[in-house]
């Protein structure tokens, strides 16, 4: 009996363990719509995660005079200095929040999300998310107010960590290009169905992807329609599961 009691015990630890471990929160944010007919506002939010800089996109927010926050790893912001050059002279425009030192998700678990490792310890958590803030105060401007980690999905505790750290968690409510991955027709469809307190979340550092030609498509006809863009520290954003609060 003592044997089958013991068993039973580390079985039930095991499965309390697994579920703990597979336990992880996609974070959602919203604006508070205005209510206006045929308009309203939304935020438009860029993951520059790596690599290099969609122009595309960039210039087209640039020429239209659409405002974004970009979300910048230290990574990026090593590879992209005269990108980050034209952000820094149009400060009515970008605002550059943090997005980690080097693309770890927020996760203070040892696991894979969407096949990237993440932090994997309290300790690695909080090192992502300093060393990005550290990195953008680096680059010059206004220091970080938002954190939005890799993959965008936390461990709870990662969550309370890093707002203890003085952060707000940028969510979203409207996946515009699916991780860069979509085609440029659908990524167009999504950002264009936008509505009044939507949070678009899309990507600026994949330059040889054709979402990149869908996200400026999107963000035209979103003006076309009459729709505002505002920043993220321009409006009062609320976020769920205590990102925001």
């Amino acid at each position: 009996m003592g044997l089958l009691r013991n068993s039973l015990c580390a079985m039930a630890l095991f499965a309390a363990s697994a579920g703990n471990a597979a336990t992880l929160l996609e974070p959602t944010l919203h604006l508070k719509p205005q209510g206006v007919e045929g308009g309203g506002r939304v935020a438009l939010t860029l993951d520059a995660c790596g690599g290099k800089t969609d122009t595309r996109i960039l210039s087209a927010l640039v020429d239209n005079r659409i405002p974004a926050t970009i979300f910048v790893t230290g990574i990026w912001l090593k590879r992209n200095a005269e990108a980050v050059e034209i952000m820094r002279a149009h400060p009515d425009l970008f605002e550059l929040e943090n997005h980690g030192g080097r693309h770890v998700p927020a996760v203070d678990t040892p696991r894979k999300i969407f096949g990237i490792r993440s932090a994997g310890s309290p300790d690695a958590v909080q090192a992502e998310v300093e060393s990005g803030a550290a990195a953008l105060a680096g680059a010059g401007g206004p220091a970080a107010k938002w954190f939005r980690g890799a993959t965008a999905e936390y461990s709870p505790s990662a969550i309370a960590m890093i707002r203890r750290l003085g952060f707000k968690i940028a969510g979203f409510s409207l996946n515009g290009d699916g991780g860069s991955l979509l085609g440029a027709k659908e990524t167009a469809r999504r950002i264009g169905a936008a509505k009044d307190g939507d949070v678009i979340i899309a990507h600026i550092n994949q330059p040889t992807h054709a979402a990149g030609e869908g996200v400026v498509q999107g963000l035209l006809a979103l003006k076309q329609k009459g729709m505002t863009f505002v920043r993220l520290d321009d409006a009062e954003g609320v976020g769920n599961d205590g990102t925001t609060d």
